[in-house]
């Protein structure tokens, strides 16, 4: 039995994952009978298809609108692209050119019997999942030769716009000690229902997220990694209308980290329940055979309703999230399950109860690489002040063996930070974690204290939310607004016109390709 430093009750833990397990499987008999727009571009992706038709719509868009508009989606782009490569002899590729220069409909060919079908286009589908393989592996080598940094990772952004700026600031970032790069999107991409193409050097509030410039960084971070002897890890966002394409572009081109939670886009981007749910599980299956860790979003919960009050909404998610992960093949080892430090500075004893969740979700979680958000909502403009607040934040992830540090930076709510911000902030982690490393092997909370009873508190009220929702249903308590203080429609929110129940003639081997590792 696991002990806690907590004195929390394993048994409480362990019902609470029951019930989100069950909550998660009865998600999963939904998931099995859908698809989604999303699903079938990324299906196109991994079976080659890239580029842009002369209008600048990706191929993929181009293939899934042409199945699309005929009403014949449910029965996937699998079964109308194998039986294309049987009656045109040509590749996926070039099966959907011919598509985007109006010269095929691949709707109208002659069907050919199901078993060729999946036997012409299963060359295809190892092709593409032996490159992951090979990426996979390339990470894996340089992480036996040449290593990495240790945990808490140090995690920083870039988001200036411009991929070749962005290359430049996150080079820097790395020879400063940052252990992870994580280009920020640019806003409103989330909303795109397609992924756009080729490098950019235009964005607002972030960089466009494009396989592109996924290959452009991470080029630089390996190249920047070898002169310094250890391995730089590259995050970005696959949450969003394309989580699932965006997931496959990340494992092509040698992601480490995906921004990828089963509720954020229904909560924060009033994207419509069923999409997120179907997209969320493919991109999860794609991420867990990558060797991709995934962040979830729980953080966000505390910007928008009140961290001391609405904590338990956190653990209950992180319990859900860490099922649904499970169902997709996920080893717990690649959920950085996320958390924050987001409570008001005035709270007395407010550090005692940030250091009891954020050991809490330590303990509840052994194996996941926790994700630990930075304070942003009581940020000031007082830079004095905000690196004291980053301090303590950085005190409690030592203490409690976080695995992913997203370093708050001092001009946080003043302006996206300057390679000189990101030097003091890592300077502030970097000397907390060797000065306070082992505090938390040499520190006990005391029996019946402060600390212990804002722990129990917070697992009994995630526990009932569980129950609650499992008696509910996941959707309907989307639609009350059970996380965040957020209300979402079943049928409401953007891209429910995505979403496909599948037909008779419906296949994905992937699913069980990947499923497999």
């Amino acid at each position: 039995m696991q002990r806690s430093k907590l004195g929390l009750d394993f048994e409480k833990v362990g019902h609470a994952k029951e019930v989100s397990k069950r909550i998660a499987d009865d998600v999963q008999k939904f998931v099995d009978n859908y698809s989604t727009v999303a699903v079938e571009r990324t299906l196109c992706r991994l079976l080659g298809i890239d580029g842009v038709d002369s209008n600048e719509v990706p191929l993929p868009n181009v293939v899934v609108d042409a199945i699309k508009d005929k009403g014949v989606l449910s029965e996937g782009v699998m079964f109308f692209i194998g039986n294309a490569i049987l009656e045109t002899g040509m590749n996926p590729q070039q099966i959907a050119e011919k598509i985007a220069e109006g010269e095929l409909e691949i709707t109208t060919l002659p069907i050919r019997p199901m078993e060729e079908i999946q036997n012409a286009i299963q060359p295809f589908v190892d092709e593409n999942i032996n490159k992951i393989r090979e990426r996979k592996a390339k990470r894996d080598n340089y992480l036996d030769t040449i290593g990495e940094g240790p945990k808490p990772y140090l995690y920083v952004i870039v988001a200036t716009g411009n991929i070749y700026e962005d290359v430049v600031q996150a080079e820097a970032a790395a020879r400063q000690g940052a252990d992870i790069i994580a280009v920020i999107r640019t806003t409103g991409q989330s909303l795109l229902d397609y992924v756009p193409y080729g490098a950019t050097t235009e964005g607002f509030g972030g960089t466009v997220a494009t396989q592109e410039n996924f290959r452009i960084m991470r080029t630089a971070l390996d190249k920047v990694g070898e002169e310094e002897g250890r391995y730089i890890r590259l995050c970005n966002y696959c949450s969003g209308l394309c989580m699932p394409e965006i997931a496959a572009m990340g494992a092509l081109e040698g992601l480490d980290v995906m921004l990828n939670d089963a509720l954020y886009g229904i909560l924060f981007r009033d994207i419509n329940m069923q999409r997120t749910i179907v997209d969320q599980y493919f991109s999860r299956l794609l991420n867990g055979f990558a060797g991709v860790i995934i962040n979830t979003g729980e953080d966000n919960y505390l910007t928008t309703a009140d961290a001391f009050d609405e904590a338990h909404t956190v653990l209950a998610s992180d319990f859900i999230n860490e099922q649904l992960a499970l169902v997709a093949g996920l080893p717990e080892e690649q959920m950085g399950l996320g958390h924050a430090f987001e409570m008001t500075p005035d709270l007395e004893n407010g550090f005692l109860y940030e250091l009891a969740q954020a050991q809490m979700i330590r303990e509840i979680f052994p194996k996941a690489p926790l994700k630990y958000m930075p304070p942003t909502k009581f940020m000031t403009g007082n830079i004095f002040k905000g690196n004291v607040q980053d301090a303590l934040f950085n005190q409690i992830s030592i203490w409690t063996g976080q695995g992913i540090q997203l370093l708050g930076m001092l001009t946080e709510a003043i302006h996206t930070p300057f390679m000189s911000d990101r030097y003091l902030s890592i300077e502030n982690a970097k000397y907390i974690f060797s000065n306070m490393k082992s505090i938390g092997d040499e520190m006990e909370f005391k029996e019946g204290g402060i600390i212990r009873k804002r722990a129990a508190k917070v697992l009994d009220d995630a526990t009932e939310l569980v129950e609650n929702i499992e008696k509910e249903g996941l959707f309907t308590a989307l639609e009350k607004g059970i996380f965040a203080d957020i209300k979402r429609p079943k049928d409401g929110g953007k891209g429910l016109d995505g979403v496909v129940e599948k037909g008779s003639n419906y296949f994905n081997p992937f699913i069980e390709i990947l499923h497999k590792k």
